[in-house]
């Protein structure tokens, strides 16, 4: 393991950079240099990040405030040869390039717009005076709830189907693990950790009960789903679905329960 040492204070040619990385990614307010680390902040997600670097040219380092991003981030992210990585944050990374940097601060950002509860806090903003006494006012009112949703969706994932690679918008579909109609609260309805965003084939089948996940990520198969529909959607290929959290795992429990006898009877082998 390696300590390092922050350059401070930060050079012209790392002010410049970081500022480019931060920019460039949503984090678009200037909050000062505080300890060497150069501060930043978004209108649209949550959380302050903090750009530094260390001395004699070393890593580039990032910090970070928000404490759910940071339990979500993929583990390469996290720093594995650095032992002293102390940041203004509640996490720390250090990366040996600025592509590396500007690939987490892509996530970060769009975890911040995600996470934990932004999609709920926009949908009570914008629904707080819709009336929802009739049929026809309710379906407004979820169609708002769905439009924010998936777009928060396509943020946590990164706008592509974690199953095939698919990211055109058009093939994307935003998938209720728990259906909305089931849901106990409008929490539920919209947090992103009750939705995958799948193509449109493996939506039909997971909303169906046709496929689901175990709780590695793994594919189980319904014995009602025929072997050409197995063929198409190349299921014996199929990658792990993930990264998951324990409460993607919780609700994708619910939904076994809800189409499989016991899901493990139907893992994909």
């Amino acid at each position: 393991m390696t300590a390092i040492t922050l350059e401070k204070p930060p050079g012209f040619v790392v002010r410049e950079e970081a500022h480019k990385a931060a920019y460039e990614n949503g984090f678009r307010i200037d909050l000062g240099i505080h300890d060497g680390w150069i501060g930043y902040r978004s209108t649209t997600a949550r959380g302050d990040i903090w750009i530094g670097r260390a001395a004699s040219q070393g890593p580039w380092l990032l910090s970070i405030t928000h404490t759910c991003v940071a339990s979500e981030l993929e583990p390469e992210f996290h720093r594995d040869r650095y032992d002293s990585v102390v940041g203004p944050g509640c996490a720390a990374y250090a990366f040996t390039n600025l592509q590396q940097l500007y690939l987490v601060l892509d996530r970060v950002y769009k975890l911040g717009v995600s996470l934990p509860d932004a999609p709920l806090e926009a949908f009570n903003k914008i629904t707080a005076h819709l009336p929802r006494t009739t049929e026809a006012e309710r379906l407004v009112v979820q169609r708002v709830g769905q439009d924010l949703f998936r777009r928060a969706l396509l943020d946590y994932w990164g706008e592509r189907c974690p199953q095939t690679g698919i990211t055109d918008p058009d093939l994307l579909r935003a998938s209720h693990i728990v259906p909305w109609a089931e849901c106990e609260s409008d929490a539920l309805r919209l947090d992103v950790h009750n939705g995958l965003l799948l193509s449109a084939l493996w939506d039909a089948a997971f909303d169906a009960g046709l496929i689901s996940f175990a709780d590695n990520g793994a594919v189980l198969r319904s014995p009602n789903l025929t072997p050409d529909a197995a063929g198409a959607l190349n299921l014996d290929t199929a990658p792990l679905l993930g990264p998951l959290t324990e409460l993607h795992r919780a609700n994708l429990a619910r939904h076994r329960a809800r189409h499989f006898y016991s899901g493990n009877d139907h893992q994909n082998e």
